[in-house]
């Protein structure tokens, strides 16, 4: 997948009901072709999920690059990972994901700020990254996510 030339599915985007999964998969790829243009790879994002699913980037990206098709990957991770996951567990960090935002005051936020300021000028109502990232890579959001816990 280059990266260079279009973009990873969004985060919102789930795969094995998880979200970022896919998008991880695409940047995983990107990876593994030397394509991934101005994204990162294992960065804060991934490693959540990383830590989530009981992998790592490194392993991921091998497995990645070794079975090269989303229903091959799919069965590892439901294999390896998801059968020791409930359903609770898996929806609480998919709503922990879509809520996922800095508060004032935090190491990241003058970051985020500043690239909504770069990507959605005047639209102070985008609070969090999901919907910041879709923006970036020019897809709608209309409505943007309330925050309605701390993720």
């Amino acid at each position: 997948m280059d990266l260079t030339k279009k973009y990873p599915r969004s985060p919102r985007e789930k795969m094995l009901g998880i979200v970022s999964l896919a998008r991880t998969i695409d940047k995983a790829r990107a990876f593994n072709e030397g394509e991934l243009g101005d994204y990162d790879y294992d960065c804060p994002h991934d490693r959540v999920l990383f830590d989530f699913l009981g992998t790592n980037g490194q392993e991921f990206t091998a497995k990645v690059r070794e079975l090269n098709s989303d229903a091959l990957i799919g069965q590892w991770i439901a294999q390896a990972f998801l059968s020791k996951k409930s359903r609770e567990e898996v929806e609480r960090f998919n709503q922990g994901r879509f809520q996922w935002h800095h508060e004032p005051g935090e190491h990241s936020y003058d970051y985020f700020v500043q690239f909504r300021d770069q990507v959605a000028a005047g639209r102070e109502d985008v609070v969090t990254w999901f919907d910041l990232l879709d923006l970036d890579e020019k897809r709608p959001v209309p409505q943007p996510t309330k925050i309605t816990q701390r993720a």
